[in-house]
């Protein structure tokens, strides 16, 4: 049997999408909504997104961005904090205005300062969400200074959340853009309120990226990349074909020059060409039949919302990625810059 030249899918999601906001939410959201009908929008903006209004009013902002006649549909969610309010959680989720809530240890990655201190003082906001079906987001990383930076991730699963999935039993939770043979290994392990996302990068890079002849800081994104094992470990998650595993680029766009400095940013920009990523990935595991389901049915599975009925279409035609790409007056450097990809989405 020959090669695929050609690949139809439904319509794929993104569970897991930093869009920013102003100048640069307005360079980036075209690249998300080319190929995606909803994605989930983390909500770190400064302030960080912790009202329903705030949601709705952030909401409003992405769909203005949008191109005349564009379909997609942003998902918005809240950013827990110390003080998170039960009831305002549960008005926004009941309002639509939030699909899910993130948690994000303080510090952990790019405007996560207001992030949680101590799990303890969030339980009663964990209790109602556990209550009323709404999913919370967690970056697993612990942000001790005395763990070893590659290390963050194992360890939050051993120390927090181990103990969260089991006082929470009937709270649905996704572990964000997992690194790790651990995190895989307890995602599948575990029952079915527990599933994962997984970007490209993390299927695509393992930690020599960083050091590849100097230092590259186009590579660099928290959690940061690990091991071979690790990446052969995400990757065998992703194509496994189980429900549990889903769609998450974490696209994360900062300014060149805030990439490329003495205290650079963490975060890669891979939305330009996610779905050709993502289809070269699972090609390269002999697995482009199980795409569709980690790409567009595994994700609203588990968020309990319909499939998309629209279709989108890959052909094998070898795609040159750009080295750099204009936005908010300055350029941004995509994911696979200057590489070719053999995947190019003729039909969105």
């Amino acid at each position: 049997m020959g090669e695929a030249t050609r690949i139809e899918i439904r319509r794929p999601d993104d569970w897991h999408v930093h869009l920013r906001d102003g100048e640069m939410l307005r360079a980036v959201a075209s690249y998300t909504a080319r190929q995606f009908a909803r994605a989930i929008v983390m909500p770190n903006l400064v302030p960080p997104v912790t009202t329903a209004g705030a949601a709705e009013a952030y909401r409003q902002r992405v769909l203005d961005a949008l191109p005349e006649g564009s379909g997609f549909v942003p998902l918005m969610t809240c950013y827990l904090t110390d003080h998170a309010d039960p009831d305002e959680l549960a008005r926004g989720h009941e309002a639509g205005l939030f699909t899910a809530a993130k948690l994000y240890p303080a510090h952990a990655t790019t405007n996560s300062a207001f992030g949680v201190t101590d799990l303890a003082t969030i339980r009663p906001a964990l209790e109602r969400m556990q209550r009323i079906g709404m999913p919370l987001l967690v970056h697993g990383e612990v942000t001790d200074r005395d763990i070893d930076i590659f290390d963050r991730e194992a360890v939050y699963i051993d120390r927090i959340l181990t103990g969260l999935v089991r006082d929470f039993p009937e709270l649905r939770i996704v572990l964000e853009h997992i690194t790790t043979a651990e995190a895989a290994a307890f995602v599948e392990s575990a029952g079915p309120t527990v599933a994962a996302t997984v970007t490209p990068h993390h299927m695509a890079l393992n930690r020599n990226a960083l050091f590849e002849g100097g230092l590259r800081p186009h590579a660099y994104c928290l959690p940061v990349v690990k091991r071979e094992r690790h990446r052969q470990a995400v990757r065998k998650a992703a194509v496994s074909g189980s429900a549990k595993f889903f769609l998450g680029t974490d696209s994360a766009p900062h300014a060149v020059e805030r990439k490329e400095a003495d205290c650079g940013c963490a975060g890669i920009f891979n939305a330009p060409y996610a779905i050709e990523s993502y289809a070269t990935a699972f090609e390269e595991e002999g697995a482009l039949d199980r795409l569709e389901a980690f790409a567009s049915e595994n994700g609203p599975l588990f968020y309990g919302l319909p499939r998309n009925e629209e279709r989108i279409v890959l052909e094998r035609v070898p795609i040159e990625v750009e080295t750099s790409l204009p936005a908010a007056g300055s350029a941004l450097v995509p994911f696979h810059a200057g590489e070719t990809l053999p995947w190019r989405l003729v039909q969105a």
